[in-house]
């Protein structure tokens, strides 16, 4: 093929959809392709590996030689294609994500009512009736407190043990979730979703988290989350990810403690079922604490024993409001040298930098031992940190629906995201608290690539990063990391010579969040 040719062939390139079977068409360079969610996924390159026939694809093909492909991709394909191009796609892992937070409004729902099989049985709040409730539970991020609830929210759902409790006003203002009708559903979807203008990190912290209430310490609902979650995340191409998901502080229906022991089963015996492990998708989880808590050095110190002493659980994280000055990351300085000086080998991912005003958060963070940084978005306005964490070996999770839902910056083109990568600091996509944006994996890759024009090598580098950097065991680390490539190698490869059909599946679905943003969707959502 002559220059002019190519130049015609690259021109050319166009892409359709079919709306019935989520098809795409990519025609240009001399070929037509259409891909296949099933061959980006852990399981469909683990198969085609053990028949043999990926064998002779791989070495052909790197990304650097696709990287002229995507560009004119890119200049051709409409907001609706990218996004079905990115699902379709290969992805590493995710690594910063608090399980209780990426269980979508609707499982939260479906397995709560499920959950009666069991014994138990949840009420909201539909009225205010000027009613006491002292010494309520409350919980940020998932992680149970009990500090009281200052004032009453519509919406705090608890279990029949606290119902119970109450006085007859105070029952007065609760119905039972079951009893909901359609408009009352409605709204306690929207409740624990940022769906409305003018919601923000305040909405987030102070009102979601307490609305979940005791649903979070339900073993039985948080294992199906889970499990739900790596199945989504399966289908959509990504080959790891690490939740932040408690071993400990679940109940029983009757209100009573559960011993760890039975919640670290319930839980690891669900991801073990055949649905998780044929997915292919590999995961651990990490140990949370709420860092402004008075007891948040006994809470860190519980968290180093768990982590010690449970195979599944690897590493510990802080979480919580970082403008709340009590859970600056100075105040466990001390307590987790000590802590390091009786445990070897327990890693620490912490929050740092999720603010928007200049302060010495991540300087501190990587101080306490921190081998990965969440957030890390006012890294920016620490410059001398900055330089000398280019090239490793810390990496930065970086979340960018979340940083914006939360208003640390008004707009996507604000996010210091690009100059991180584009001066070699480590860093990997991750979704946070999904369930409360209504997105997915691939919605953070479309805004990384749409806003800030990504290459393919980038867009390599962030899932490569994402595994390099897990806190899986090293063989292990290293097989995913191969999986991965061979993913890649055999996606590479089809886009150029094969035509493979995106067939629809239980988890394809654009949320609201692309579809009130960008042109992805058929009809716009009213979110």
């Amino acid at each position: 093929m002559d220059r002019d040719e190519h130049r015609m062939n690259m021109k050319t390139l166009t892409l359709w959809q079919t709306i019935a079977g989520y098809r795409i068409r990519l025609v240009g360079l001399g070929f037509a392709v259409m891909i296949c969610v099933g061959l980006s996924s852990p399981s469909y390159s683990q198969t085609q590996s053990a028949g043999g026939s990926a064998d002779k694809l791989h070495g052909d093909i790197n990304p650097r030689d696709f990287a002229g492909w995507f560009e004119a991709f890119k200049a051709r394909a409409t907001p609706s294609e990218l996004h079905d191009f990115l699902w379709a796609m290969p992805k590493g892992g995710d690594l910063h994500l608090h399980i209780t937070g990426s269980i979508f409004p609707e499982w939260w729902l479906e397995l709560a009512l499920a959950s009666s099989k069991r014994g138990y049985a949840y009420f909201t709040r539909v009225s205010m009736n000027n009613c006491a409730m002292k010494g309520n539970r409350s919980a940020e991020n998932g992680v149970m407190t009990t500090e009281p609830v200052t004032e009453p929210i519509y919406f705090e759902t608890i279990d029949k043990p606290r119902f119970a409790q109450l006085s007859p006003c105070a029952q007065s203002e609760f119905k039972a979730l079951e009893a909901l009708d359609e408009q009352e559903k409605k709204a306690w979807l929207s409740s624990i979703r940022l769906d409305h203008e003018g919601e923000g990190r305040d909405e987030f912290f102070e009102r979601h988290w307490q609305r979940l209430g005791d649903l979070t310490a339900n073993p039985y609902i948080v294992a199906e989350g889970l499990a739900r979650n790596a199945l989504a995340f399966a289908e959509e191409g990504l080959h790891y990810f690490e939740p932040q998901v408690l071993a400990e502080g679940y109940r029983s229906p009757d209100g009573a403690p559960m011993p760890i022991e039975a919640s670290t089963q319930i839980l690891v015996d669900r991801m073990g079922e055949a649905d998780v492990q044929s997915s292919g998708i590999r995961y651990r989880f990490q140990q949370s604490i709420l860092r402004f808590l008075p007891d948040a050095e006994d809470r860190l110190a519980r968290a180093f024993e768990i982590v010690a002493q449970e195979p599944m659980w690897v590493a510990v994280n802080m979480v919580g409001r970082e403008d709340n000055d009590k859970g600056h990351p100075r105040r466990f300085l001390e307590p987790i040298r000590a802590l390091r000086s009786v445990y070897p080998g327990v890693r620490l991912s912490i929050h740092g930098g999720e603010v928007d005003e200049p302060n010495e958060h991540v300087r501190d963070t990587l101080l306490l031992g921190a081998t990965r940084v969440g957030h890390a978005f006012n890294l920016i306005s620490d410059e001398p940190l900055l330089q000398s964490l280019r090239f490793g070996p810390f990496l930065m999770e970086i979340n960018l629906i979340s940083n914006l839902k939360l208003e640390y910056v008004a707009r996507f083109s604000d996010h210091p995201f690009p100059e991180y990568l584009r001066l070699g600091v480590p860093v990997a996509l991750s979704t946070d608290d999904r369930g409360m944006w209504d997105t997915n994996m691939t919605d953070e890759f479309f805004v990384a690539v749409h806003h800030f024009n990504l290459s393919w090598p980038e867009v390599v580098q962030l899932s490569e990063a994402s595994l390099s950097h897990s806190f899986l065991p090293e063989e292990e680390r290293a097989e995913r990391l191969n999986a991965f490539r061979q993913a890649l190698e055999q996606f590479m490869q089809r886009a150029l010579s094969d035509e493979i059909a995106i067939e629809p599946t239980m988890y394809k679905k654009r949320r609201a969040l692309m579809c009130s943003r960008y042109e992805v969707c058929e009809t716009k959502s009213s979110n």
